[in-house]
This record gives C-alpha cells, sequence and structure tokens, in this order.
C-alpha cells in the first residue's frame, strides 16, 4: 500500500469542501450541505462573514507575524478585551485548543511549585474526557482509543467518573494539584456537568487549596448562550483552557488565569512561535465585535431554545431512531437507541440528505450549529433528520 501525502490519521469522506456561505458548505462537485457541525464548534459566524473577512485581509496586509520577543499591541487589546468579558486577569494565546490545556496544566503545576509545594503535581481528571491530542493531553484522558500505542504516557494524573463528586472527591490527597474537567463534555456525549457537581468543584479546590481548570475549548465562547458555560453554575474557575470558536476559523486558543493561578508563569516558563500572531488577534477580535453586540448571546439562548424544541417534537415521530435530547444553547446532542450506531447515522445524513453533523460518545449526534444560525435553518435541518429517520436502517439490522 502507498500512503497518502497527507498522512492518513483521519477517515476522511467524500465531502470535499472548497467554498461556504453563512450555514452551508459547498463542495468541489457543488454539492451543498447544511452544516450543522460548524468545523466541530469552530465556525461560530458560519462561513464568510464579512466583518470576519475584512479583519483577517485587512491585517495580512498590514502584518501577519512577529517573534514575541517584541512587543504586541495586538494581542494586549484582545487579552485586556478577553479579562474585561471573563474571570480572568491574564491571558496566554495558543494556536488551537490542545495547547491552551497544555498551558493550563503548566499554569496549575507551577502555581504549587512556586508557593513551595512542589509535590502537589497531580490533576484529577475525568472519564470520557476528550483534552486534545498531545501527550500531555491524552494522558490527563483514560480513553484507551486515544492513548494505545503511545505509551508510556506522562505521570501525574488521576481520573475519576464525570459528574461523580464523591469519586472525585476520595481521590484528593497530598500531591494533589487541582481538577481539570470539562463544563460540558462534547467528544464524550455532549453531557453536562451537574450543578452539584461543578459547584462542588469549586468549593473542594476553596478547601484544600487546589486549582479549578475548566476546559471549555468546545463549550465556551457562546457556544451555550452565555459567554462562558461556567455562568451557568454562579462559579468561576482558576484556570480555563478555550479556542474553537475563539477564531471563528482562524487557528486560535487560549489559556485564561486569574492573577493568582498564574503566578508562577513568568519569564521562560512558556512560550509559542505563533502564539498571539497580529492576524490571529485580528481574528478574535472580529469575533468578540460580533459576539458582544447587544443581543447576540441572547439570541443564541433563544435559537438554541428553538432547535431542542423542534428536536424533541421530532424524536417521537422517529422513535425506532431517536431516544432524547441533551446540552445547552447551541451545543445539542440527539441520543440515539441502542443499536444505532452514530457515526453510520452522520455518513447517512451527510451522504443523502446534505446534513453535517459529528459523532459522538454515549451513542449521540453532536449539532453545534454557527452561532448565527437562523429559524429557516432550523426547519430544514429538521427536515433532513426525518428524512433520513425515514430511510434509515442500522447496520446491524440488515
Amino acid at each position: 500500500m502507498t500512503m497518502t501525502p497527507l498522512m492518513p490519521v483521519y477517515p476522511r469522506c467524500g465531502v470535499r469542501p472548497v467554498r461556504g456561505e453563512g450555514c452551508y458548505l459547498i463542495s468541489e462537485d457543488g454539492s451543498r450541505y447544511l452544516d450543522m457541525a460548524a468545523g466541530i464548534a469552530v465556525n461560530a459566524l458560519g462561513h464568510g462573514h464579512p466583518h470576519l473577512v475584512k479583519a483577517i485581509a485587512e491585517q495580512a496586509a498590514t502584518l501577519m507575524h512577529v517573534s514575541n520577543l517584541y512587543g504586541s499591541p495586538q494581542g494586549e487589546a484582545l487579552a485586556e478585551r478577553i479579562v474585561a468579558n471573563s474571570f480572568a486577569d491574564t491571558v496566554f494565546f495558543t494556536n488551537s485548543g490542545t495547547e491552551a490545556v497544555e498551558c493550563a496544566i503548566k499554569t496549575a503545576r507551577r502555581y504549587h511549585y512556586a508557593a513551595g509545594n512542589p509535590q502537589r503535581t497531580t490533576i484529577i481528571t475525568f472519564n470520557n474526557a476528550f483534552h486534545g491530542r498531545t501527550m500531555g493531553a491524552i494522558s490527563a484522558t483514560n480513553q484507551p482509543k486515544m492513548r494505545d500505542g503511545f505509551e508510556p504516557l506522562l505521570p501525574g494524573f488521576a481520573y475519576a467518573p464525570f459528574n461523580d463528586l464523591d469519586a472525585a472527591l476520595a481521590l484528593i490527597d497530598d500531591t494533589t494539584a487541582g481538577f481539570m474537567v470539562e463544563t460540558i463534555q462534547g467528544e464524550g456525549g455532549v453531557s453536562v456537568g451537574t450543578p452539584e457537581f461543578i459547584t462542588g468543584l469549586r468549593k473542594a479546590c476553596d478547601e484544600h487549596g487546589l486549582l479549578l481548570i475548566l476546559d471549555e475549548v468546545q463549550c465556551g465562547y457562546g457556544r451555550t448562550g452565555k459567554m462562558w458555560a461556567y455562568e451557568h453554575y454562579g462559579i468561576e474557575p482558576d484556570i480555563m483552557s478555550v479556542a474553537k470558536g475563539i477564531g471563528g476559523g482562524f487557528p486560535l486558543g487560549a489559556c485564561l488565569a486569574t492573577e493568582k493561578a498564574a503566578s508562577g508563569m513568568v519569564i521562560g516558563t512558556h512560550g509559542s512561535t505563533y502564539g498571539g500572531n497580529p492576524l490571529a488577534m485580528a481574528a478574535g477580535q472580529a469575533v468578540l465585535d460580533v459576539m458582544l453586540a447587544d443581543g447576540f448571546l441572547a439570541r443564541v439562548e433563544t435559537m438554541g431554545e428553538r432547535l431542542r424544541g423542534a428536536l424533541e417534537q421530532m424524536i417521537p415521530n422517529h422513535d425506532q431512531i431517536f431516544d432524547s435530547v441533551r446540552g445547552k444553547g447551541l451545543m445539542l446532542g440527539l441520543k440515539l437507541k441502542a443499536g444505532v450506531e452514530p457515526r453510520e447515522f452522520v455518513a447517512h445524513a451527510r451522504d443523502n440528505h446534505g446534513l453535517l453533523l459529528v459523532a459522538a460518545g454515549e451513542n449521540v449526534v453532536r449539532m453545534l450549529p454557527p452561532l448565527v444560525i437562523e429559524d429557516a435553518h432550523v426547519s430544514e435541518c429538521i427536515d433532513k433528520l426525518s428524512a433520513a429517520a425515514r430511510v434509515f436502517v442500522p447496520a446491524s439490522d440488515d
């Protein structure tokens, strides 16, 4: 077998997009697809949003990259804006979500080191978590599908069931640095952290001098109808990783932290060649221009309720396929009945009905549409889902 020029680590389908328009992707053969995946929650403003396109084009013609050895007026401006609209006091810009997670892990461990507790290195994480694909990120998850073949993994992680507060608290010992948790698990099945669980982790951190790291790479940046998913719980983290929607499609991530949590991150402790480059900062500013405009987040919440309501109304008509809806805002999971494989249904909807979805764990299909979705897109999505369900035959039933 001859290996392809692109390393074959993705099971790429036959859809080959060459253009995007709002909530649609158009392939090289002209086929048009309703994009309810948005690059897995990345294209928050849809495809080709004029304000984002203009900002990137203007910055590209001015200055794309300089070393972080120099001052960064563009980075300072975006960081100040994020700080003003979050819990954080400081921001480190990255190129991806997994890099933001790496920075979060380092920040937590460095905090305890600088505070005179170098033994506090263990970070408690949770089953079914997905934090990225770097060695640190896969070490922070106990999913064999991401770990197999990459041992030895990095030490310093312990694992508890998601939404099981007692199990998490039982793992605390003298080596514990803190907890790292997705406020809403995406890849793991759009599982929403319960109020008791999330607030309980915050309380435990306060009582034991630990740090709460939230991974909001997928559920942050307006996805749930609030700027940050933690706002639904009335708590604030110490450190948080964000990415995906932050650049609206341009590669960008960030690690946010309080002044206290970041106290060990001094000169020389971390860095990035491309992180915070002027082009990425322009994209980040344009996204915030749209998201922080009056009424935008409220509209995301409204559209999330409409999509959820439409899905719930549809389910009884196809209860041989669909079971229930979970999630918040425009981060929704459609749980399938036992025996219906998510990837099979996603492929069927894509190839036969022009609908793009994303498979997830716990027998769930993810729906992560652009945050600019309109009523007509919701109706079209439901029509396509219904049409797909009417003719879909699970492979096990063939």
